[in-house]
């Protein structure tokens, strides 16, 4: 089986298959009929291509006719996706980012939960650049880390340019089976400086949830009080690389899964940064798992420039430290009035 090829970032989009092509319809002239009197025979004028109903016309590709039911388009769809995986047709960047698969498989799986689930509305998707680096910075909460789920697939969906946010997570996402490989499929690597630089400077758009794991896994009495924001790693990144940084602000997450407890010597013994109590787990088993359908909101704010501070800023550590101030004191205010607004933790 032909192995995928590794492309490097500018220019990366999924393969897609060859398009059909077919036979242009012949073009000609019909020969007038016999006339009674010796004047010479003058070609008719060509037809239009409807009177020619024998002419061969292009065929399209199966599924794509207009009228096609849903589920042979969806058919035609998986059959094409599965041919491309046989035949190694797709592509993969420096970083393990596979966009077929995240287009056909991943971002597809999570539609129902940001729809109908969450029924997330985002809200500033102006805000982000069509084009060119910029670092998204997002408040973290809900025990697990569906949020930046959620917001990943918010800006493909959402964005008139459907880009992929590249995420930056912890290395234990990295080191649990299954959940690894997903993630560098889907387009997320190691949340360092020199893989969000190289990322910003290719042009992408970068994810960071900089409270980590005391964030997401906070108690339940301290939600929207945002943690601290680490050493400023993110803004020096953004520093080096003169790239605008996006605050990001996410309400609803924090209702998903309320953290009661902690089993701190489960958590050590498997290895984790808690394990979480909740109302309904591990109570009610694996029907506790099942996150509560409250109502998000995502917001994202106008962009920071960063590309005016000149040579050496991102060595500046005060100018590190106003920053990371400014974008966690952004956020914190978006959050608070966000709640403000909303009525109702789960009608909205």
């Amino acid at each position: 089986m032909p192995d995928a090829r590794v492309i490097p970032l500018p220019g990366l989009g999924p393969a897609t298959p060859d398009e059909s092509s077919g036979t242009e319809p012949e073009g000609g002239t019909a020969p007038s009929p016999e006339r009674g009197h010796s004047e010479p025979a003058h070609p008719e004028p060509e037809r239009p291509e409807a009177e020619h109903p024998e002419a061969e016309r292009p065929r399209s590709v199966a599924g794509d006719e207009p009228g096609t039911p849903g589920w042979e388009r969806a058919l035609a769809g998986a059959l094409a996706f599965v041919r491309r995986r046989l035949a190694g047709e797709y592509q993969v960047d420096e970083f393990g980012f596979d966009p077929d698969l995240t287009d056909n498989v991943l971002l597809p799986a999570l539609r129902p939960l940001y729809e109908n689930w969450f029924r997330v509305d985002v809200i500033g998707v102006h805000n982000l650049p069509s084009q060119g680096g910029a670092l998204v910075v997002a408040n973290h909460s809900g025990t697990l880390p569906l949020d930046a789920l959620m917001t990943a697939y918010g800006v493909h969906a959402e964005h008139p340019a459907h880009r992929y946010l590249r995420m930056l997570g912890a290395d234990l996402v990295f080191r649990l089976p299954v959940v690894g490989v997903l993630a560098r499929k889907s387009g997320q690597t190691l949340a360092c400086h020199p893989d969000a630089e190289r990322l910003l400077r290719s042009g992408e758009l970068v994810g960071v949830w900089p409270e980590g794991f005391k964030g997401v896994g906070k108690p339940f009495r301290d939600r929207y009080k945002l943690q601290r924001f680490g050493r400023g790693g993110f803004v020096s990144a953004a520093l080096r690389t003169g790239a605008p940084i996006v605050p990001c602000a996410i309400v609803g997450a924090e209702e998903i899964y309320p953290k009661i407890g902690d089993i701190k010597a489960l958590a050590r013994l498997l290895g984790l940064p808690y394990f979480p109590v909740t109302p309904t787990f591990p109570l009610l088993g694996p029907l506790g798992a099942v996150p509560l359908p409250s109502k998000w909101y995502i917001e994202f704010g106008e962009p920071i420039p960063t590309d005016g501070f000149g040579e050496g800023a991102a060595d500046d550590p005060m100018l590190v430290f106003n920053l990371t101030d400014q974008v966690r004191e952004t956020i914190q205010q978006t959050l608070y009035r966000l709640l403000t607004q909303r009525r109702n933790v789960f009608l909205g």
